[in-house]
């Protein structure tokens, strides 16, 4: 499988949801959808790391398959608004790199 940058994602994202006519849901919806998602990668957490095992009746559900139904929607969310994901995150490394830059105690120290 090929290596796909942030940009390649939002596009094959875009795609898939432009093939439809409801298009993306609202960002009111798409919020209620991450934080749906969220929980379940939780829970996937708990039962993997955590003192809560799964019930026998439970599906099995990989962290990565969570990680990946999260990373969806916060791609879809962030096409909707017109943001480009690369940008934001080079916005945050820039304010980790700089505002932050002393605040946890490096390896190499």
């Amino acid at each position: 499988m090929t290596q796909k940058s942030m940009n390649d994602l939002q596009k094959e994202v875009d795609q898939y949801i432009g093939q439809f006519k409801e298009g993306y849901f609202s960002p009111l919806a798409m919020m209620a959808r991450i934080s749906e998602e969220v929980g379940e990668l939780a829970r996937e957490i708990n039962h993997t790391y955590g003192e809560k095992p799964k019930k026998s009746s439970e599906k099995e559900k990989k962290i990565e398959e969570e990680l990946g139904d999260v990373l969806f929607v916060l791609i879809c969310l962030a096409n909707s608004l017109n943001i480009d994901l690369e940008k934001s995150h080079n916005l945050v490394m820039d304010k980790f790199n700089t505002r932050d830059k002393d605040r946890w105690t490096r390896i190499n120290e």
